[in-house]
């Protein structure tokens, strides 16, 4: 039996080695935008099921869902910002 579990553990170090190589890490100013527009959405949506629900929703207005925008360039992080913003200050007003 001993040899049967180091063969599964064999088998499972292998195969998280071939998924991690294939792996392109984010660009250090693309990460910092994601983070950052997802502390922005979770502070002022009210929280983590609302930030994931609006950051991965498809939104036209923006062109494409929000996380992927604000992640891509720092003009499509300025306009995501300015959505949450506009959202955040229409819910005060309320």
């Amino acid at each position: 039996m001993t040899s049967d579990v180091q063969g599964q553990d064999a088998i499972k170090r292998r195969s998280n080695s071939f998924f991690r190589r294939s792996r392109v890490p984010f660009a250090l100013e693309d990460a910092r935008r994601q983070g950052d527009i997802s502390q922005l959405a979770f502070l002022l949506l009210g929280g983590r099921d609302a930030a994931i629900a609006f950051l991965n929703a498809e939104n036209d207005e923006l062109g494409g869902r929000p996380l992927a925008v604000a992640t891509a360039s720092a003009e499509g992080y300025e306009q995501v910002a300015a959505a949450i913003r506009a959202w955040e200050s229409t819910r005060r007003s309320r």
